[in-house]
């Protein structure tokens, strides 16, 4: 089960222009696990590899505890629900700090 600051492989499918496509790395950032296993969606930010230098844009490094095999930025204006039929297999985790700063910027983006 998808857990939110979990990095998973996601299958974005075909894109329309500037979307995230194919399968790419994404942050979950909810729902809580309270929702429970059965429901059917989560909500993610895909990551990217290119750095554009934007504020909305946190970079996350390749460890072990993230699975990432290259420097990805979390691109948080893409926010997004996918079903959970998506997610291909669980890459690892961001830390708390990282999750905190995404957060930030996600309510943000939200007028929160």
């Amino acid at each position: 089960m998808a857990s939110v600051d979990d990095l998973w492989l996601v299958d974005f499918g075909e894109p329309f222009p500037a979307e995230p496509a194919h399968h790419r790395p994404a942050l979950v950032l909810g729902p809580p696990d309270t929702f429970g296993p059965g429901f059917p969606f989560v909500i993610v930010c895909p990551l990217t590899t290119t750095h554009r230098g934007l504020a909305l844009h946190v970079e996350v490094e390749p460890t072990d505890a993230t699975g990432l095999d290259d420097t990805g930025y979390v691109q948080c204006e893409l926010l997004r629900s996918i079903n959970r039929r998506r997610l291909v297999r669980r890459l690892g985790a961001i830390d708390p700090a990282t999750s905190s700063h995404i957060a930030d910027i996600v309510k943000t983006l939200l007028n929160h």
